[in-house]
């Protein structure tokens, strides 16, 4: 299959997979990581179809999503159907397996290439105002409360207690996403990262000069 068609069938692939998602990980998510891939990408010479094809099928196994540990099958599943060989369908798969964040306390540096790319296309798709917006959404569609001061930030230190834990939405940035800018592994994405996170510096102060009136 010619790639220009395995892209548009793997977008619409994930479009019907993602569809109706209000959790922060639908579709558009999707489509502002790939954009942001492709462009970290070609700054550090990265294999773009292979970037491409991992940034449309990252989330699909994702255990936000399916609510246990992703272990890529209907990615790979895709990828036979679509005739992807065995060699490269195994790369695609590793490249998505090292993208997710797993805790404060555990280390997700990557040595591929591609993998790095993507990590920080996600990892910058989850601070600044877009980032904001999706944790609040995260945090409403399972039912977690926006802040109590009486339940401090943990920096969980492995993957079981980061999925178990059921936090206000305000510890998740201080357990996750202040953490990101200090973790990406490209120039471009520590240069994209510095001023979303300054914004979500100024969102918190914000939010506690209304909360303490």
């Amino acid at each position: 299959m010619e790639k220009e068609i395995l892209l548009k069938e793997t977008e619409d692939f994930v479009k019907s997979v993602l569809e109706g998602d209000s959790s922060g990980h639908d579709w558009w998510h999707i489509h502002r990581v790939r954009n942001l891939a492709l462009m970290i990408g070609k700054s550090v010479e990265a294999d773009l179809f292979l970037v491409e094809l991992a940034a449309l099928l990252h989330d699909i196994d994702d255990w936000k999503l399916t609510g246990s540990a992703g272990d890529g099958q209907k990615a790979l599943r895709w990828l036979k159907r679509c005739g992807i060989g065995e060699h490269d369908a195994a790369r695609i798969c590793g490249i998505i397996e090292g993208v997710s964040f797993k805790g404060a306390g555990v280390n997700t540096f990557t040595d591929i290439l591609e993998c790095r790319v993507l990590q920080d296309a996600d990892r910058l798709d989850a601070i600044g105002a877009i980032g904001i917006a999706r944790t609040f959404a995260y945090g409403g569609s399972r039912g977690r409360g926006i802040y109590d001061p009486s339940i401090p930030p943990e920096m969980h230190t492995n993957f079981e207690n980061y999925k178990k834990s059921t936090a206000p939405t305000i510890n998740h940035f201080y357990e996750k996403l202040l953490l990101l800018k200090d973790q990406m592994q490209t120039t471009m994405g520590r240069t994209l990262a510095e001023q979303r996170h300054d914004f979500m510096r100024q969102f918190l102060d914000q939010f506690y000069t209304e909360w303490n009136c």
